[in-house]
């Protein structure tokens, strides 16, 4: 009856206090801090995993609870319910991806009932991504999307009060400079996590370094984060969870026989001054909360509310602690006005260690087919998104199809998706969930192929078991296909493409009708034997293609020929015999992402692969990499389970690419950074049948904007739709400040072409106007004297602003190594 209650009171509270209220949120709304004072930050939180031992939708809904006690419905139903009754009460929501789904399922009542809790800083959305990602297995373009999903969600629902001005990883396994760079370019104030290596923490906690300023960018100069490291992981101070899921005493009051206020106090008030003691201002922060907590939120707030009255009213006696509810965002407002000085950090936080003997690194490879599909699932994403820009797709059905596969691609990269540390059940569902948001960004692809080619009726199959040389397409015959080739990125691109045939001579030809030197090659006899595959072809046909963004290549079979010659142009015509090799596989190998280098005085070796992968050097000239990890045993780490993947009844079979790059040191670095860039996203093939007239026609039918005057180390990081009348667009200098240098050029013929009339330049999440960022900036030890005024960050360089009345000069784009920026177009 407790739970019904509480739901009672929620619907009369409905009822009588929705009328909306002037926004006074963000660090406006952090509660008074006392001077002289240890001030204690109490911060109410849930950390709900989107995926781990259950699948999203059992975590959400509360499903199999004999697997984990969780339901994340309900969390945020009791939350709600309790923030209500006290207005000094918070709560800090971190994955957008939860939230979502339980708004769409509220009342109209209920969310102006929300609406009102978070214009008054009651409710506050922290990290704000889709969910809370992995820094390891990721790739940063992943990273930025599910922040650019999260935060325009929150946007658009709340508006600017629930911007997060801080980040919440608090469970993945290490972590990483690169998503320091990335919060800094968002705008965001800060971050906080809660692994680090045992003995860095130990170390750091002797030297009061817990916070830091992390410089994350050799060659930008003003991305530097604030960075803090919570005192006691992300949990309830110790023997004060009074959540439903635990076991620690409640605080008794009153003449109760059982009162344990004094003692209750005491020990609270010991542990604090323990956390005071390894910080460097009078603030602390404490978290109240862990895994899938506040389902009966009711017990958590009822006793923190007498823990705050009885810790506070020793003041009257002279104790110096102060403690009120809290947010990391208003505990980090704290600390910037403290005005202190902070040790600088430059690598990353990577391997983790949890102690002497437990490196946290295995997880690098772990599920190695899961780790390729999805970033088979980010490569349909850049595609649907670029190729629904070019042919203006519009329909409600096409929006959600992309939406779906974006939210999914966010649940990916969740620090228990992406690293193959959840259960088979789980993996399984993500495999289901990626699957699903493939096929729907597929649809999209054809529709927009129909719209861009000359082939209005064309299939556009998209074969996803090239990886196992299978299309079902071309299965029974290659002759009359249309392959069409998609390249996302900006530059024109040359590579090999192989298509699936029986074992016949084939001519291809491109749109201008010359034949295209291509060579018909037996499938590797371990892929044959798999006893899954439809053995029906047994070769591919290989052809090098070149693409700006659309080419069409056309098949056709022709006389045999006995030599089994590789086909060419007439004036370039020699015979090769197809002969077979053995090639010896280095024992030993595993592999990192996305390179693993040796490096001499000269020359410089380096292997780049398709997906994350773990590696090492043992020896010097030795490489070591990880292509397949897999346990017959639980490793003791939470997941219940060994990591012993079953594909058909059979051991998991991983097949992938690894590529070899021998180079002079001084070109090295440059050709390793576009060749990832074409690693990660190759040209998107798609097979269709040939009609008539469609071998003697070009491919294209409407114009698609080309991008091959961008400087050669600008890519084209995103282009997307944003919302009806709106794109996304962001350009990224890939090189650094020691390979490359400061490079101009004019984004006018691209606006045009994208029937532009205005065009504003935002944070790299697209949500926030750069005019408008203004983040804090602390001082690092060793950089000149303490400030005496609390300083802060804004944009390093005039955003861009402009319409389509003004001059091509003022359109004008300049990156420095290693900058990206962030634009949203607005169309006609």
């Amino acid at each position: 009856m407790k739970y019904l209650g509480g739901i009672f009171l929620f619907v009369v509270l409905l009822i009588i206090d929705t009328k909306p209220t002037e926004a006074v949120c963000g660090y406006e709304s952090c509660p008074e801090t006392k001077p002289n004072m240890v001030n204690i930050h109490l911060v109410p939180h849930s950390h709900d995993d989107v995926g781990w031992l259950k699948t999203v939708d059992q975590y959400y809904y509360g499903h199999k609870n004999n697997i984990q006690h969780a339901g994340v419905q309900y969390i945020i139903d009791t939350v709600i319910t309790e923030l209500i009754k006290d207005p000094k009460r918070r709560f800090i929501q971190v994955e957008t991806s939860f939230f979502a789904k339980w708004w769409e399922q509220q009342t109209e009542t209920h969310k102006l009932v929300v609406k009102k809790l978070v214009n008054e800083g009651r409710l506050q959305f922290t990290n704000g991504a889709w969910s809370m990602n992995d820094e390891a297995a990721v790739n940063y373009q992943s990273v930025i999307d599910q922040f650019t999903v999260g935060l325009k969600f929150l946007d658009e629902t709340f508006g600017i009060c629930a911007r997060p001005r801080v980040g919440w990883q608090i469970d993945p396994f290490g972590h990483s400079r690169e998503q320091a760079s990335l919060y800094a370019q968002m705008g965001y104030d800060g971050e906080f996590f809660s692994r680090m290596d045992h003995s860095d923490k130990f170390r750091r906690m002797v030297d009061l370094a817990l916070e830091m300023v992390w410089d994350a960018s050799e060659s930008l100069s003003e991305v530097k984060l604030f960075t803090g490291l919570l005192y006691n992981h992300y949990w309830d101070t110790p023997g004060f969870c009074f959540d439903v899921h635990c076991n620690d005493d409640p605080i008794i009051d009153g003449d109760s026989y059982d009162n344990n206020v004094k003692s209750r106090v005491d020990d609270f008030i010991a542990f604090a001054a323990k956390v005071a003691a390894n910080f460097r201002t009078t603030h602390i922060m404490i978290p109240m909360g862990g895994d899938f907590q506040y389902e009966d939120a009711e017990v958590n707030f009822k006793n923190m509310d007498k823990l705050i009255k009885y810790v506070n009213a020793r003041q009257a006696t002279g104790s110096h602690y102060n403690i009120f509810y809290s947010t990391p965002g208003c505990y980090l407002n704290s600390v910037h006005q403290g005005l202190q000085s902070y040790p600088n950090k430059t690598l990353d936080f990577f391997p983790y260690a949890s102690d002497s003997n437990s490196f946290w690194t295995g997880y690098y490879t772990s599920r190695p087919t899961q780790k390729r599909f999805e970033r088979d699932g980010n490569h349909m994403l850049q595609t649907a998104k670029q190729l629904s820009v070019f042919a203006g797709l519009s329909s409600e059905q096409q929006k959600e199809d992309l939406d779906y596969l974006r939210q999914i691609m966010g649940v990916m990269q969740h620090h228990d998706a992406i690293t193959g540390t959840e259960k088979q059940a789980v993996s399984n569902d993500y495999d289901r969930l990626l699957y699903d948001g493939i096929i729907g960004g597929a649809s999209n692809a054809r529709d927009a192929l129909r719209v861009l080619t000359n082939l209005p009726e064309g299939e556009f199959e998209s074969c996803l078991q090239l990886n196992i040389s299978e299309c079902a397409f071309t299965k029974d015959s290659a002759d009359n296909v249309v392959v069409t080739l998609f390249n996302p990125l900006a530059h024109t691109s040359s590579q090999y493409v192989r298509v699936p045939v029986k074992k016949e001579s084939y001519q291809v030809t491109d749109e201008k009708g010359r034949v295209v030197a291509s060579e018909v090659v037996p499938v590797a006899w371990q892929v044959l034997a798999l006893e899954y595959r439809d053995n029906n072809t047994q070769h591919e046909l290989v052809f090098k293609a070149s693409v700006n963004k659309i080419a069409s290549y056309f098949i056709k079979k022709v006389e045999t020929r006995e030599n089994k010659e590789i086909v060419l142009p007439k004036s370039d015509k020699k015979s090769v015999k197809e002969t077979e090799k053995n090639l010896e596989v280095p024992k030993r190998f595993k592999k990192s992402y996305p390179a693993l280098a040796l490096q001499g005085s000269n020359k410089r070796i380096a292997l780049l692969n398709d997906r994350a992968q773990g590696g090492t050097s043992m020896k010097d000239g030795q490489l070591e990499l990880m292509l397949h990890r897999r346990l017959i045993r639980d490793d003791g780490y939470g997941v219940g389970e060994a990591l012993n993947e079953q594909k058909y009844d059979k051991p998991l079979i991983a097949r992938g690419k690894v590529y070899l790059i021998l180079n002079s040191v001084e070109e090295s670095t440059k050709v390793e950074r576009l060749a990832e860039k074409e690693i990660l996203l190759p040209f998107s093939v798609f097979f269709s049948k040939a009609s008539s007239q469609s071998q003697t026609q070009s491919a294209i039918a409407k114009a698609v904007p080309s991008f091959d005057d961008f400087p050669p180390s600008v890519h084209l990081l995103t282009l997307e739709p944003f919302t009806d009348n709106e794109i996304l667009l962001r350009v990224e200098n890939f090189l650094d400040h020691i390979e490359g240098k400061v490079v101009s050029f004019n984004i006018r013929p691209i606006f045009d072409s994208l029937g532009g009339v205005e065009i504003r330049e935002t944070t790299l999440d697209g949500n926030l106007p750069l005019s408008e960022m203004k983040r804090f900036k602390f001082h690092a030890e060793g950089s000149g004297a303490i400030s005496t005024e609390a300083e802060y960050y804004t944009a390093a360089h005039k955003p861009l602003a402009a319409d389509s009345s003004l001059e091509a000069s003022e359109f004008s784009v300049t990156l420095h190594p290693m900058q990206i920026r962030t634009f949203i177009i607005k169309k006609k």
